[in-house]
């Protein structure tokens, strides 16, 4: 992105690595910790969320906005994935946080291009990639890779980039996208990052739209209005075998409820003209992402907490989500 074409920010763009690592330097040499809040764009309350916690935890807070194609099968929505700077920096330039006498704002915007991202080049067909590439072997199959079975590869590509690249302290990412973030957790401590060191990838609880829980996403703007009215579905069923399973009852009796809801809003979507699919709805070991193979919560062992997760297609939009059922201070923190 040539800096002719970006827009006015009170908040400094730094558009290449070069000039990002000049800025890093400083605050190496300065002292002070860095606060990372890695993002595609087009934010929303939930990135902000992010944006907060960084604020309040680190002297200084960096949010990169990066669309990144290795994520993106060549069928997905790389090139309509929203794009939306102008809009993004009014959001970010509104944040503060005080923490004692300090004012504390987002101290830089990182915005690499492709080409710095992928020296090499890249495509999205990962049969015609070249260069260096970063798989989570036994940890990208399951849950959302069944249904992508490119992305998380994508994502721990990216990911090991920027942390290369921006070095933080801490780095913040929410729950919406879970399987994503205890990944990238693993992916520190197995490659024994220490910017950042694996304990500080915080998860950060989903935000939500506060009249019909929908959990906020970059997606969500796909929707038409019919649309948004049956994309609460998700998460109401998820809700639905939470409860189920709380009653001690099978995971397969769990996830039948959480079905029966999706079944009876598909029926009342289809009256209006609007196509709702379920991809899936599963249990997951939240430490090895392998399903769960107990049929109640009678039958657990330790304290490890289960993953409910769903993807739900209105329309051309698919929308995921979860709910963690156990204890939560072990991921969410």
């Amino acid at each position: 992105m040539s800096t002719s074409s970006l827009p006015p920010s009170p908040i400094p763009l730094l558009t290449s690595v070069a000039l990002y690592r000049q800025w890093r330097q400083r605050a190496f040499d300065e002292g002070k910790s860095v606060g990372f809040v890695p993002t595609m764009g087009a934010l929303h309350d939930g990135h902000l969320s992010l944006v907060q916690r960084s604020l309040a935890e680190n002297e200084l807070t960096v949010l990169s906005v990066f669309v990144n194609p290795a994520q993106f099968a060549p069928h997905e929505d790389l090139a309509t994935y929203p794009r939306t700077l102008p809009g993004d920096l009014e959001l970010l330039t509104a944040q503060q946080v005080t923490v004692g006498d300090a004012v504390r704002k987002a101290s830089a915007v990182f915005l690499p291009s492709v080409q710095d991202m992928y020296p090499s080049g890249i495509s999205q067909d990962v049969s015609a990639q070249k260069g260096a590439f970063v798989e989570m072997k036994g940890y990208g199959h399951q849950m959302e890779g069944a249904s992508r079975p490119t992305f998380f590869r994508g994502v721990a590509t990216v990911v090991t980039k920027l942390f290369n690249a921006v070095q933080p302290t801490n780095a913040y990412f929410g729950q919406k996208d879970i399987q994503q973030a205890l990944l990238l957790r693993r992916l520190c401590k197995d490659l024994l990052f220490a910017h950042p060191e694996a304990d500080h990838v915080h998860i950060v609880p989903t935000t939500r739209d506060p009249n019909d829980g929908l959990a906020l996403s970059s997606r969500n703007a796909y929707l038409s209005a019919n649309e948004r009215k049956f994309a609460p579905a998700l998460y109401k069923a998820l809700k639905h075998a939470e409860s189920a399973w709380s009653n001690s009852e099978s995971k397969d009796r769990c996830i039948a409820k959480a079905v029966a809801v999706i079944d009876e809003v598909k029926a009342q979507a289809a009256i209006d003209g609007v196509d709702v699919r379920l991809d899936y709805i599963e249990m997951n070991d939240s430490e090895t992402f392998d399903v769960l193979n107990v049929s109640s919560n009678h039958q657990l062992v330790g304290d490890i907490p289960v993953i409910l997760s769903g993807a739900l297609w209105v329309g051309k939009t698919r929308l995921i989500d979860n709910i963690v059922v156990g204890d939560l201070n072990r991921i969410i923190r």
